[in-house]
């Protein structure tokens, strides 16, 4: 099932009010738990079953978090949270999943999910993490916003901000990014020559900490730098600062 032909355009912004949580799932009981937990703790909630309900959600109000579950009717939550990505909206996600496994884990944060949250699991966390994904979205340095420069060069790409492309700066090749990918990126562009470890990276794109265990920054590294064409053994973009993290070893300039 496709997506309908929505064109990522949003209701303004309310200037003040409480925040908007959007639930998709299809369980019934979960859904009505979640609404009443995090309503009663200050939230506006929505909550609908499925793909086509969301689509309809987002072009009637505006939504400034998603708690999508993985396992839906129709469109999953992974195939959902691509499209999102794809028609360049940048609403936090919160993936739901009754998987706990650290491929479907890393799959949904490559999709361009926020964070993960296995099933069964606390509507008190829930609601801990949507405040830390909230406040972190408000709070991305001035150079993240959309606002900033629209094409950043580094070396022999431009990255597009608007279209969320790589493209090369001499031969005109594009290159599409994955929503986990783009926004590590613009971190890395947005700190050149600094290094930033695991736990820097998660935060400044996740809004979350790493566990010991958690690879996702290094597969994220690692097709970022296939996307370039950089050479694991001997990198020109992102080196590895063994012990400590990666870095953008080129300088960065703004482009009109």
């Amino acid at each position: 099932m496709n997506a309908p032909a929505w064109d990522g355009a949003r209701p303004e912004a309310r200037a003040d009010g409480p925040d908007h949580i959007l639930i998709v799932d299809d369980d019934a009981e979960i859904r009505t738990l979640l609404a009443t937990y995090l309503g009663r703790n200050g939230l506006k909630v929505s909550a609908v079953a499925d793909g086509r309900a969301l689509w309809r959600a987002l072009e009637g109000a505006r939504v400034d978090l998603i708690v999508l579950d993985l396992m839906l009717p129709g469109e999953d939550g992974l195939t959902l949270c691509r499209n999102l990505r794809a028609k360049g909206d940048d609403t936090p996600i919160i993936m739901l999943t009754a998987r706990g496994e650290e491929t479907d884990r890393i799959i949904g944060l490559e999709m361009g999910a926020d964070d993960y949250l296995p099933k069964p699991f606390s509507a008190r966390e829930l609601l801990a993490r949507i405040k830390v994904i909230l406040r972190r979205a408000r709070s991305l340095p001035a150079n993240l916003q959309p606002d900033a420069a629209r094409r950043l060069q580094f070396g022999d790409w431009v990255l597009d901000t608007q279209s969320r492309q790589l493209e090369g700066a001499g031969d005109g090749l594009v290159v599409p990014l994955s929503g986990a990918e783009y926004k590590l990126l613009r971190v890395l562009l947005a700190h050149p020559h600094r290094v930033l470890n695991r736990d820097q990276l998660l935060d400044l794109t996740q809004g979350r900490e790493a566990d010991p265990l958690d690879r996702a920054i290094d597969v994220q590294i690692s097709r970022l730098r296939q996307r370039l064409g950089d050479d694991p053994r001997e990198p020109r973009y992102i080196k590895t600062v063994r012990g400590e993290g990666y870095v953008l070893a080129v300088p960065v300039s703004a482009q009109p």
